[in-house]
């Protein structure tokens, strides 16, 4: 999972401007923002966690629909849930998501990311865009972005590794916890493992 976040960060830094672009086009344009950004902030190499929050806060949440990967994550309790609560979800989750990604960041060392050729029509609304990450000493990994169009551009609702997607991952934890406690008890466990997450980095929610 950590793994997959990292990809995740790598992506979603990015210059504004680019939120128009194609698909394959904004993960090329915004993986070379990103490697020079994290290249050149001794800061956030440092592992400063306020500095990591406050990047990831602005540049990598405009390119994610979290709410969708929050409906795809919970599944079918989703429609289950009254509006109050389907918020909650949201809120919790992408916050939860935001400090696993702050985490990541200190996994970087020299990574880089290969776009593949985008096949799709010109048409379609929704596309996956395959990359590759080469690592030093390390195997390739494949790494796909399932992205759809929307009236503010491009919008990443999932993302595989290794064939291995983080809604899937997470569904199988949130249908555990929904079934135990219900949606309120998926809301509540999510909300205890944020204010952990912040006790370890220092900083309160």
């Amino acid at each position: 999972m950590i793994r997959i976040l990292l990809c995740i960060v790598l992506f979603g830094i990015a210059g504004v401007g680019l939120a128009q672009d194609a698909p394959d086009a904004l993960v090329r344009n915004t993986t070379q923002e990103v490697l020079g950004i994290i290249k050149q902030d001794k800061d956030i190499r440092a592992g400063d966690s306020k500095k990591v929050l406050d990047l990831v806060e602005s540049k990598v949440l405009p390119h994610f629909n979290f709410t969708r990967m929050t409906q795809l994550a919970v599944g079918r309790p989703w429609r289950d849930a009254s509006a109050a609560q389907q918020q909650n979800l949201v809120t919790e989750f992408r916050t939860l998501l935001v400090r696993t990604y702050s985490t990541a960041l200190e996994l970087y060392k020299n990574q880089t990311i290969e776009v593949k050729p985008l096949v799709a029509q010109p048409a379609d609304t929704e596309v996956t865009v395959r990359t590759v990450i080469n690592q030093p000493g390390g195997q390739p990994i494949p790494m796909d972005y399932r992205m759809e169009k929307t009236d503010k551009g491009w919008k990443v609702y999932d993302v595989a590794i290794e064939n291995v997607s983080i809604v899937t991952n997470y569904r199988s934890q949130f249908a555990a916890e929904v079934q135990r406690g219900g949606i309120d008890g998926l809301i509540k466990t999510l909300r205890d493992k944020n204010v952990q997450l912040a006790s370890r980095s220092g900083d309160k929610k």
